[in-house]
């Protein structure tokens, strides 16, 4: 490898050096033939300590602060966060069972509703009825009350029962369903015992006679059956 040393001359000095005169700077740069690469030497040296000089006389920026985050500080924030996170957890669990029960609420209530809505339209019926029985009770009493009759007195009768027929037929319709008490044992559920007899014949507790009909109303009871019971001698 060969190095060639060029000399350099600097230009004239500005005004005031001295007229003619050059200020020569010696600079050698060194060509090298095998990387075709130029080193050359700066005009002037570093600054000492070697810090690299700033226009204008400003010091260089200093180097930020860096926060060192200690293994302590990461486990106090792993903690906080964990306590955070099982906090959080319990009230998502909580509400969901809130939920689920207030779901379960409303659903019963759903239910309680449309039952009590279909039992409503069941029975709006059976006021009515309740209050038509004692009609029924006297065209029965009237009917059981007539004689034989002949003549026009006999169609008078006639149309009467049929009237009753009618009667009684359009309260079953609508849900009406008479009590068979007569040879029956007494329940005190659809009878009212309004006479006991002594009679040694009869079944004990049987009601041998009825005075006023029961009725029950779509399988309900809606008036008990007035009724004289048997009862054995003793």
């Amino acid at each position: 490898m060969s190095d060639r040393l060029f000399r350099v001359s600097a230009p004239e000095a500005p005004d005031g050096a001295g007229p003619g005169r050059r200020k020569n700077l010696l600079t050698i740069v060194t060509v090298s033939q095998d990387n075709q690469s130029f080193n050359a030497m700066p005009e002037s040296a570093p600054p000492p300590g070697g810090e690299t000089a700033v226009p204008g006389g400003a010091k260089p920026p200093a180097d930020e602060p860096v926060d060192q985050v200690t293994v302590d500080d990461l486990a106090a924030q792993l903690e906080a966060v964990t306590v955070e996170r099982d906090r959080l957890a319990g009230e998502n669990e909580e509400l969901k069972d809130r939920l689920l029960r207030r779901q379960a609420d409303f659903e019963n209530f759903r239910r309680r509703v449309e039952r009590e809505r279909a039992e409503m339209a069941e029975f709006a019926g059976m006021e009515t009825v309740r209050a038509l029985l004692p009609i029924l009770d006297d065209f029965e009493r009237a009917l059981r009350a007539t004689p034989p009759l002949d003549g026009a007195a006999a169609e008078y009768a006639r149309g009467v029962e049929i009237i009753y027929q009618r009667l009684r037929d359009t309260l079953q319709k609508l849900g009406l369903e008479p009590i068979e008490s007569a040879g029956k044992p007494f329940d005190p559920n659809i009878h009212h015992a309004v006479e006991r007899v002594t009679d040694a014949n009869a079944e004990d507790h049987t009601v041998v006679e009825e005075y006023q009909r029961g009725y029950n109303f779509k399988g309900k009871p809606l008036r008990p059956a007035m009724v004289k019971v048997a009862v054995k001698p003793s």
